[in-house]
């Protein structure tokens, strides 16, 4: 089996309480479904500083504020997964697909309506539990 995959992820919010989603590429692992954004933690980088560099990279926007909310452990029988999951509830610029993917706003009400990775599920409890909580989203270290 391959060594575990160390992934920074972004739950991205905006002022009006929407989660920022992307659909994977046809061509990737677990292709076709959506995600919360981010990637691959590169050698000698932080968690926080793959999560500014992949958002930056794939959805041309720059984190203001990031704060750690879950980590997720995932087997996919093929590939081991470890998601390093981080509130962005501040940052700059308009998201576009830098790599042709398709990405949206949604209201926490409407994540069930997206097929998401397993390893995901976790990640989407936590975030529909703090946003229907009321808990604040602003990202503060």
């Amino acid at each position: 089996m391959n060594d575990e995959l160390h992934v920074a992820v972004g739950v991205v919010i905006d002022e009006h309480r929407r989660i920022l989603i992307a659909r994977r590429a046809a061509h990737l692992h677990q292709g076709n479904l959506w995600e919360f954004p981010g990637g691959k933690v590169e050698p000698g980088e932080t968690v926080q500083q793959a999560l500014v560099r992949e958002l930056e990279e794939e959805l041309d926007i720059r984190v203001g504020d990031a704060a750690p909310l879950l980590t997720v452990r995932h087997d996919y029988g093929d590939r081991r997964v470890l998601l390093d999951v981080w509130w962005t509830g501040r940052f700059e610029g308009q998201p576009r697909g830098l790599q042709g993917q398709e990405w949206r706003w949604v209201a926490p009400a409407e994540l069930d309506s997206f097929e998401f990775p397993a390893a995901n599920v976790p990640i989407l409890n936590a975030v529909k539990q703090l946003l229907v909580a009321g808990e604040s989203l602003s990202a503060t270290s």
